[in-house]
């Protein structure tokens, strides 16, 4: 097992970060503990993993680069990954979402007792990695549920967007919409636009999608992204391999 401390998890809760460290490290078998200097540093730690399981100590930006990197590495499904989130709630409303427990002590324990679980996710073609569904536009304010779909509650300027799932137009740049929202789920990517007037929102299920206007920007897993003109988003079913309570074995939070 290998034990990965944030920089930034032990500046804002060095209390939880020692609670982690003190119950990983009491437990049976081989555990090391690396103590990242920087966000850098985490690329020198996983070339040097040689297969041991991945323990996260820090937020969701922690969890997210880690993600990227192995996704980039092409070591993404084959990799074991734990978490013990740090850090305030609006900063670990990610991992909460997929089944992390957000206490220290009951995530420490979900490492040693828990289960692994088969995660869809999306991927795009900027190399970006999705764990949570994403909504476009971005918000102009932080909603309080990271994976809600927040663009149905909240004012949104029209938007002319080009919307297909997998080649098929859902809708083009000469009707205006309010809002687009896209998730991975059961092996595909569910993709929902709702009309600018009224009207009922059109919906598909897909391999890909792909939306391009006029410049737009989205937020994914509670991280603002753009603007762009053009995205595809494709879904890589069971490609996140992370642990939860072995108990409630039914879909996490948010999925």
């Amino acid at each position: 097992m290998l034990i990965v401390i944030d920089p930034t998890a032990r500046r804002t809760d060095g209390e939880a970060v020692r609670i982690a460290r003190d119950v990983l490290c009491a437990a049976p078998g081989e555990a090391t503990v690396c103590v990242l200097e920087g966000p850098q540093a985490l690329t020198r730690v996983l070339s040097r993993r040689r297969g041991r399981r991945l323990v996260i100590v820090g937020d969701d930006g922690a969890l997210l680069r880690t993600v990227r990197l192995l996704h980039h590495n092409g070591e993404l499904g084959t990799s074991r990954l734990a978490m013990v989130p740090v850090g305030p709630g609006p900063t670990v409303a990610v991992a909460h979402a997929l089944g992390v427990p957000t206490d220290a002590v009951a995530a420490s324990r979900t490492v040693l007792t828990g289960t692994d679980r088969r995660l869809d996710v999306l991927t795009d073609d900027a190399g970006g990695v999705v764990l949570g569904p994403l909504g476009i536009p971005a918000p102009r304010a932080r909603s309080a549920g990271a994976t809600a779909l927040w663009w149905r509650t909240v004012h949104r300027p029209r938007q002319r967007l080009r919307v297909e799932a997998d080649g098929r137009v859902l809708v083009d740049v000469d009707r205006p919409v309010a809002g687009v929202s896209v998730r991975a789920a059961d092996g595909l990517a569910e993709v929902v636009v709702r009309p600018r007037q009224a009207g009922a929102d059109v919906s598909a299920r897909a391999v890909s999608v792909t939306v391009s206007g006029p410049g737009f920007s989205y937020r994914a897993d509670a991280v603002d992204q753009g603007p762009t003109r053009a995205r595809t988003w494709t879904v890589l079913p069971g490609a996140l391999r992370l642990t939860v309570p072995a108990q409630g074995a039914g879909r996490p939070r948010g999925r």
